[in-house]
């Protein structure tokens, strides 16, 4: 296990910011951790990294204690915050050069270029980091996040400011790194559409407290929902048959129409019509799904209190 938090409670001064926090995160694992704004998403992220100690109950990550192993946690961590800091006046390849001295990590040009194209950019390039796009300051963030070859990935809306394909291009890395390497995601994100995408596994916060928590297919089949999608593919090979669970319902052009049924992770399959050849370029929810089990649980909850 990756990462364990149980019962989490943490007070700044006599206001109670996080309640009762509960996350639990495997190797390999890509987990979506949702909420409003406010709910204590990034507070918690905080207390995972160090940054705060908790108040009360148990936080360990890679098996370590946050707050008392901060050094040895963040050699084997990767974080990309969503407002990520840079020296501007350097290059991408100067500012990933200096960010691995940090770690006393030697990289050679090679391999600083081949990680910088990974994430989609110029890796020869001596453009200063001040004329990026928010976009290409995501991509940079990221590619900053991977350069001590992390073992678990802390990731604060990764795809903000990308257009559709760049968000794709960044799905596939995060599919590539969790699937093919073992590394274990947490993803913190108000976009449904990538969770839908990515994640296996959920955790819905509000008001400093943990609403829902769990696999999507397992807490989808307990609200009793159905997930229908409309997506876009790119021109090509289609299958003679979906896979299981899968329903085709109409197509017009590059756009499907597509039913999940509700004990399959959505993200499964978007990853079974990869592997039939099929090629996703959008994916936009067309009714049900992890969009009303987020409206239904954030709404219950801020009733209840």
């Amino acid at each position: 296990m990756l990462m364990e938090i149980s019962k989490l409670k943490l007070n700044l001064g006599t206001h109670a910011v996080l309640r009762d926090v509960n996350l639990t995160l495997h190797k390999g694992q890509i987990y979506g951790l949702l909420g409003p704004n406010g709910a204590g998403k990034s507070t918690t992220i905080s207390v995972v990294t160090g940054l705060r100690p908790p108040t009360t109950g148990s936080v360990r990550v890679l098996g370590l204690d946050p707050a008392s192993e901060t050094l040895q946690l963040h050699r084997r961590i990767g974080v990309l915050a969503e407002q990520a800091g840079f020296y501007d006046w350097m290059s991408a390849g100067d500012y990933l050069r200096w960010t691995a001295n940090l770690y006393q990590i030697k990289l050679d040009q090679s391999e600083i270029i081949r990680l910088l194209e990974r994430m989609g950019l110029d890796g020869k390039s001596p453009a200063a980091i001040s004329t990026y796009s928010l976009g290409m300051r995501q991509r940079l963030g990221l590619a900053r996040a991977l350069i001590n070859q992390p073992e678990l990935l802390i990731l604060d809306e990764p795809t903000n400011g990308l257009d559709p394909r760049g968000r794709r291009e960044i799905h596939d890395v995060l599919l590539d790194l969790s699937v093919n390497h073992g590394i274990g995601i947490l993803l913190c994100t108000h976009l449904l559409d990538d969770v839908d995408r990515l994640c296996t596994r959920i955790g819905i916060i509000s008001l400093g407290q943990t609403i829902l928590e769990g696999a999507i297919a397992d807490l989808l089949s307990a609200q009793s929902t159905t997930a229908r999608y409309r997506i876009r593919v790119e021109p090509g090979k289609v299958p003679e048959r979906l896979p299981a669970g899968i329903t085709l319902l109409t197509r017009s052009g590059d756009w499907w129409h597509v039913e999940i049924a509700s004990q399959i992770e959505p993200a499964d399959a978007w990853h079974s019509l990869l592997n039939e050849g099929l090629r996703i370029d959008e994916i936009h929810r067309a009714s049900g799904g992890l969009e009303e089990l987020y409206m239904s649980a954030t709404e219950v909850k801020e009733v209840a209190v």
